[in-house]
């Protein structure tokens, strides 16, 4: 009797760190995440994430085309399992390509409805608003055009800058083409491109160019402007006054998770934690980002967000942008 309960005592001595070994081991699997958002941007956000779902999770950052390419070339054979990119044009490619896993309709309970992709194949975690920024030292708000198809306007030859490589040029652009239909976008792209615009890589440069009076508009998402990290800017953010203006839209960063991953339920906390309270105040107070959820206020500093003057433009729309950049290289951009 004594060697029998001895016996068990030995077993159940054996089992328990076996079995703590299991869970220890289930608990730091890592998820792949490829990152179209910066490091120097989101970074410290992925280690919040970390700590909180305590997960491992490995993160390559690169532009955000240059990681949906690569996630398209590696096929079935890709080993990540979340996507994280800057625009919903990107990320509509994706699922456009059935890259993309269906999401659960609980992941979309809390989000707005208007920022919600139609085929609930990616979340969105963030905004930024489309914004034209000045220089207030050479240009009074009053002279600003009234809305964005003024640019063509032939009074701004010289003085405005566009980045048309970016991502969310893109896909503002793929949406103005849904509003305003094919012939007056290209027509508009006409008249810029006679005006002379200076061409930038992306959205920071035209916003230092501006604060530095070296270019006088810029064509940005709003949140680069308060990254300048200076108390006092010559630069400003501008809204079209005119209300469901083209050029006044909400860009959405988002997420989506690979189809066929074997972790798609790690993958899945990881994009409900991103729409979590913690998380949407993370974007906002160090972003200076516009929340998906509803309850959590803006950051004081940035231009209130008008829903009524947003162009209502579905997200499908947005992720148009093949047409786009066939359109832009008529005009050699």
């Amino acid at each position: 009797m004594i060697l029998f309960l001895l016996a068990c005592s030995d077993t159940q001595t054996t089992e328990k760190p076996t079995q703590q070994k299991k869970e220890a081991t289930v608990k730091i699997e890592a998820i792949r995440v490829y990152s179209g958002r910066s490091e120097a941007l989101v970074g410290d956000l992925f280690a919040m994430a970390e700590k909180e779902l305590g997960m491992s999770i490995k993160v390559e950052y690169g532009k955000t085309d240059e990681m949906v390419t690569r996630m398209l070339t590696e096929g079935d054979q890709s080993p990540v399992d979340v996507i994280f990119a800057q625009d919903a044009g990107h990320l509509g490619a994706l699922s456009n390509r059935d890259m993309l896993a269906p999401l659960p309709e609980s992941l979309y309970s809390g989000i707005h409805k208007e920022y919600q992709d139609d085929n609930k194949r990616w979340l969105a975690t963030s905004g930024r608003l489309r914004v034209l920024v000045y220089n207030s030292d050479k240009i009074a708000q009053d002279d600003l055009p009234k809305s964005l198809y003024e640019l063509s306007d032939p009074k701004w030859k010289g003085r405005l800058g566009w980045a048309p490589s970016n991502g969310s040029f893109l896909s503002h652009l793929s949406g103005i083409r849904h509003v305003w239909g094919e012939e007056k976008t290209e027509q508009w792209i006409q008249g810029v491109v006679a005006n002379k615009p200076g061409v930038y890589p992306k959205n920071s440069p035209q916003v230092k160019a501006v604060d530095e009076g070296s270019l006088e508009i810029g064509w940005v998402n709003h949140y680069y402007l308060h990254k300048l990290n200076k108390e006092k800017t010559a630069a400003k953010n501008y809204t079209f006054p005119e209300k469901g203006d083209a050029g006044n839209v909400l860009m959405l960063a988002g997420m989506g998770i690979r189809k066929n991953t074997s972790k798609s339920t790690a993958s899945q906390k990881l994009l409900e934690w991103m729409v979590s309270k913690p998380a949407q105040e993370w974007f906002v107070e160090k972003n200076y980002e516009y929340p998906t959820i509803p309850g959590i206020p803006s950051h004081p500093d940035v231009l209130p967000l008008s829903p009524e003057n947003l162009v209502q433009i579905p997200q499908s729309h947005l992720a148009d942008i093949g047409p786009t950049k066939t359109l832009l290289k008529k005009f050699g951009l």
